[in-house]
């Protein structure tokens, strides 16, 4: 089931994560959540979450829950082949949630399906990805 992430398990955040400042906030076999504080910075010309906010998210989410492999010497990455967002909703919370799962796959590729909801439990958007595992990049 979903857990806390082992500290030991977090890698050094990369330059878009800090920019942005989402965090992965929970990461286990075939899942991860993502968080998103909503910043002005965040928003389109509407003064909602800008769409590739969501995307971003997704995709960071479903990238992680294929990824996982509970030992911090053992780094997995993927790459994204395909990436499909539906938008469902408007955001009207203080922070946006990622969760993915990932729901199928062989030994280098992988399917994942995820969700965004503000912290209002607003379904904001859904979607659905497939994946590459690097194997050159497992250390």
């Amino acid at each position: 089931m979903t857990q806390d992430i082992d500290p030991n398990l977090l890698e050094p955040p990369s330059a878009l994560q800090t920019h942005l400042g989402y965090r992965l906030i929970a990461w286990s076999t075939d899942f991860a959540r993502i968080e998103l504080p909503l910043e002005p910075f965040l928003m389109n010309r509407q003064g909602l979450p800008h769409g590739g906010i969501h995307a971003t998210l997704l995709d960071t989410a479903m990238g992680f829950c294929g990824c996982y492999t509970g030992d911090p010497a053992r780094q997995q990455m993927a790459l994204t082949l395909s990436l499909t967002v539906n938008y469902l909703g408007q955001a009207k919370g203080t922070r946006l949630v990622a969760e993915a799962r990932r729901t199928g796959g062989g030994k280098s590729t992988y399917f994942a399906e995820g969700i965004v909801r503000d912290d209002n439990g607003t379904h904001i958007a859904t979607g659905t990805g497939v994946f590459r595992l690097r194997r050159d990049q497992v250390q």
